[in-house]
């Protein structure tokens, strides 16, 4: 399944799914996101972002057993699949390409 280039957003939470491993569901998702990038992410646009991704094959979830903590309710935990893994390498090359020779530039150091 061809998903194209990612969008930035797209980007930002499967490396944050990644970088969340086992504990990859969407509350702390959400947090590593607002902390990389100092601004506040929707509940809203962060559940739509998954869902979308998971209809396309790019994130995969599982239910985790639930408890009285969360009011019986069980937790999605979300996993980075090797589609989206692939796209996500593909994105990172895209801009590794498009950036080579202007680091001086893009660090500020012109």
């Amino acid at each position: 399944m061809s998903t194209g280039l990612l969008g930035e957003f797209e980007r930002l939470v499967l490396l944050s799914v990644l970088r969340c491993g086992v504990e990859a569901y969407a509350l702390p998702v959400r947090k590593v996101i607002e902390e990389a990038t100092e601004r506040p992410v929707s509940r809203g646009a962060l559940y739509r972002t998954l869902d979308r991704m998971a209809t396309k094959g790019l994130v995969g979830y599982r239910f985790e057993e639930a408890d009285a903590t969360r009011g019986g309710n069980p937790r999605k935990v979300f996993e980075v699949t090797p589609v989206g893994l692939d796209a996500l390498r593909r994105s990172h090359a895209v801009t590794s390409r498009l950036s080579e020779g202007l680091e001086g530039v893009l660090e500020g150091s012109s």
